[in-house]
């Protein structure tokens, strides 16, 4: 008797969000492949986790997912947790812009859409608005055929001021990076993208934010945490998850398929495979395929990454003082340690409920360059942070309880030029034939960027993929 062929084998390596949703993926796509999730950490989801603050479990990584991109909430949804998807209570931030919070005004990443609300926020002195009117006369700017950096275009445009007061927190609070640094064609595509039908910049960020979208909630949530989605879309996706198992190279057969190196130098073990996907931070990435790739090896060890850590704390409702929205972005010009806060109880209702009297909120520290400002022990940031909220929002009390998350190198920095970069890697890696990257390096930071990006590797590989061959000993 002919035995059984054993099914296809795809390993994915690394378990955060990209790599589980590339799982899923598969096994919607080609559910007779068996998939191997392969994560170096003794954790799965990468940057969603949760932990216990206050008594509350609660998200220490990402906390919200973009509403208007489809890819998030439809994985929530095939993941089980389509009951559970929520959206913010409050999503109304401030500005403290020189010692005071000021509303923020309309922008589209930073860029204003509106000049008569901008001028009655404050946040701009008089000069500032001059220069910015400048906007809907200036000659057009255009971007065809090559890239600048979004502070350059911005203050081409609106003037120094803007770069510095608008665009600098959002993109802080996004990147953990400098305006004057990360790519325009990467950073806002939308409004890049019809600059050549307006000629103010302006206008072109007002016609991306508007449209049949804009009444839809820009985010969506979980109710219990983001942190959630992992674990659900690892038990959705039917895939063999191994925790604790480091990658350490990457090979081509003879025959074909691939031969992954996994375990300590001592103890390594050989796990084989049909199709790789890699789904790794790029410097990882750039190691495991240094031999097989050179050339978009060496593009993924120039991406830079940025360091955060998010400072989440729990006071007791009595004690912390009146606050409007849900949070304030804080501009690098004002010279403080925190470059944002998140009023967590305001936000979502779900925090709120779970407090029953307890008010959970975070602080972000950190951006690209100055990870020094994080080689501080976690009590230190955690004074640092209240330093700062206590001339912020008149906080003079100290938190029931604390606890502090470090991404060390958790962001990556989309540089100028960086679409070009990301074109370059996908084409060389594409002639190599069953293998793939995805993750936040490569088409956006936000959690339905790296599930695109997912489904991008996904649709690379499966044609290589044999119907009815073994994947080999």
């Amino acid at each position: 008797m002919v035995p059984a062929s054993a099914p296809p084998r795809v390993v994915i390596i690394g378990g955060g969000i990209a790599g589980l949703a590339a799982a899923a993926r598969l096994h919607e796509e080609r559910p007779d492949v068996e998939i191997v999730v392969l994560e170096g950490s003794s954790v799965i989801g990468g940057k969603l986790q949760l932990a216990e603050v206050g008594g509350i479990t609660v998200d220490v990584g990402a906390e919200a997912m973009l509403n208007r991109r489809p890819e998030a909430v439809a994985l929530a949804r095939t993941s089980g947790l389509a009951d559970d998807l929520v959206h913010p209570a409050a999503i109304t931030a401030s500005l403290w812009n020189r010692g005071d919070l000021m509303p923020m005004p309309r922008t589209m990443m930073g860029i204003p859409v509106d000049l008569r609300a901008l001028a009655e926020s404050g946040v701009i002195s008089k000069p500032g608005l001059a220069r910015a009117a400048m906007d809907s006369v200036l000659p057009a700017t255009s971007l065809e055929g090559h890239d600048t950096s979004i502070g350059a275009l911005v203050e081409e445009r609106f003037g120094k001021e803007v770069v510095d007061r608008l665009v600098e927190p959002l993109l802080g609070g996004v990147y953990a990076g400098h305006a004057r640094e990360l790519s325009a064609r990467a950073a806002v595509p939308q409004v890049v993208a019809l600059l050549d039908r307006d000629r103010s910049l302006g206008k072109a960020a007002a016609r991306a934010t508007s449209g049949p979208a804009s009444d839809i909630p820009v985010f969506a949530g979980i109710a219990g945490g983001i942190g959630r989605l992992p674990g659900a879309v690892a038990a959705a996706s039917g895939a063999r998850i191994e925790t604790d198992a480091v990658a350490r190279d990457l090979a081509r057969r003879a025959g074909g398929g691939w031969t992954i190196v996994v375990g300590s130098t001592k103890e390594p073990r050989l796990v084989h495979a049909d199709a790789v996907i890699v789904a790794t931070p790029a410097r990882a990435a750039a190691r495991l395929l240094s031999d097989v790739a050179p050339g978009a090896a060496l593009e993924l060890a120039r991406i830079e990454y940025a360091s955060v850590a998010l400072v989440t704390m729990a006071f007791a409702e009595r004690d912390f003082p009146a606050v409007v929205g849900s949070g304030f972005l804080v501009p690098p010009v004002e010279k403080r340690a925190i470059k944002a806060a998140t009023f967590s109880f305001a936000k979502w209702d779900w925090v709120r409920e779970a407090g029953n009297g307890t008010l959970l909120m975070r602080c972000s520290l950190g951006r690209h360059r100055e990870e020094h400002q994080l080689q501080r022990s976690d009590d230190e940031l955690v004074e640092i942070a209240l330093t700062d909220l206590a001339d912020a929002i008149g906080l003079s009390v100290r938190p029931i309880d604390s606890q502090v998350q470090r991404w060390g190198g958790g962001l990556p920095q989309y540089a100028v030029g960086h679409l070009d970069r990301i074109a370059t890697i996908r084409a060389e890696i594409g002639r190599v034939g069953g293998l793939a990257v995805c993750g936040a390096a490569y088409d956006g930071l936000g959690i339905p960027a790296c599930i695109s990006s997912a489904h991008l590797a996904v649709a690379s590989v499966l044609p290589d993929l044999p119907r009815d061959l073994p994947p080999g000993p």
